[in-house]
């Protein structure tokens, strides 16, 4: 494979093309993205306000892997769903009713020459490690060289304190991948505040009377449990969450002479690492929130990219 070639592109549990974005910029518009799929429909709508509506489709568990393209690389920001115990000594068939057998199924059938699995920081621990065990030893079996790797957004000029675990495989052994070191820059909150944000994101009293209640209860229990508040001078925020919609109580930002205010959609895309060029215009805020907080970290992806674009430039993505 030469590097003036497109290198294509699957996305798999595509949300609103976070990863896709990510390797599109590492790339620099050497990718194409030959099949897409993502079962929430407000999801898709944002996806295909932002990346067109070609080559989208919908639940993976539905679709043969015989149906998907050939490709070089296959992305996945996989839900994490529980293996079973007793499922561990069954071989290939442990893994079905997962959402990981059907990236298996397509790997084994397609053999890309490299994957970007994401997941959630937990899979490290899942059930005592067996669940992380379980997807290697899988994708072993399949083929692959892996690395696995844990990166946090706020290492990469994002002011979030995100967690989330990477899982890098190439088809090529003699691969030697190395997943990127922090950028150590600081990083401040108030770099992506919006300067005068709309008073409907204020809190009621109400809710912040409630967020404080609670802060209290868990602080009166000894631990560490209620909102987070935060201003343009802290470093990062708390990992934004698929459920802020629901009452913003992870983050809050401080206003002065007034109740704190949740976080724009805008300024959840910024703490995503979105350009301000990426639209979000189709689907209301609730569904923003829901998509941003199920997201990635873009720049995360982007310095991911970058190291393993070096292998598929130079020839060495596959035997």
């Amino acid at each position: 494979m030469r590097s003036k070639k497109k290198i294509k592109i699957i996305d798999l549990f595509a949300g609103i093309g976070g990863i896709r974005l990510g390797f599109e910029q590492a790339f620099q518009g050497n990718v194409e993205c030959v099949f897409t799929s993502e079962i929430d429909k407000f999801a898709i709508q944002t996806y295909s306000e932002n990346f067109g509506t070609e080559n989208i489709y919908g639940d993976i568990t539905q679709i043969s892997e015989k149906d998907i393209p050939d490709h070089d690389i296959l992305l996945a920001g996989f839900p994490c769903q529980p293996f079973s115990q007793a499922g561990l000594k069954k071989g290939f068939k442990d893994t079905r009713g997962t959402l990981f057998f059907d990236i298996e199924r397509i790997l084994l059938d397609k053999k890309p020459g490299a994957f970007l699995l994401e997941n959630v920081k937990q899979l490290k621990g899942h059930d005592k490690g067996n669940t992380l065990k379980v997807i290697l030893d899988h994708l072993d079996k399949a083929g692959y060289k892996t690395y696995v790797q844990v990166l946090a957004a706020k290492d990469f000029g994002i002011p979030q304190n995100r967690e989330r675990i990477y899982i890098v495989g190439f088809l090529n052994h003699n691969v030697d991948f190395e997943f990127p070191k922090p950028l150590n820059i600081e990083t401040r909150v108030g770099n992506i505040l919006e300067k005068s944000p709309d008073s409907k994101y204020t809190i009621s009293d109400k809710l912040w009377a409630g967020h404080q209640r609670r802060k209290l209860m868990h602080t009166l229990k000894g631990n560490g449990f209620g909102y987070g508040l935060f201003n343009e001078n802290s470093p990062y925020t708390n990992t934004i969450s698929a459920r802020y919609y629901k009452d913003g109580s992870e983050i809050l930002i401080e206003q002065k002479d007034k109740n704190p205010r949740k976080i724009t959609p805008r300024e959840a895309a910024r703490l995503q690492g979105f350009p301000e060029n990426y639209k979000i215009t189709s689907v209301s805020d609730n569904q923003l929130y829901k998509q941003f907080g199920n997201s990635v970290c873009v720049p995360v992806i982007t310095a991911i990219a970058n190291r393993m674009k070096q292998f598929i430039d130079n020839d060495k993505i596959s035997n």
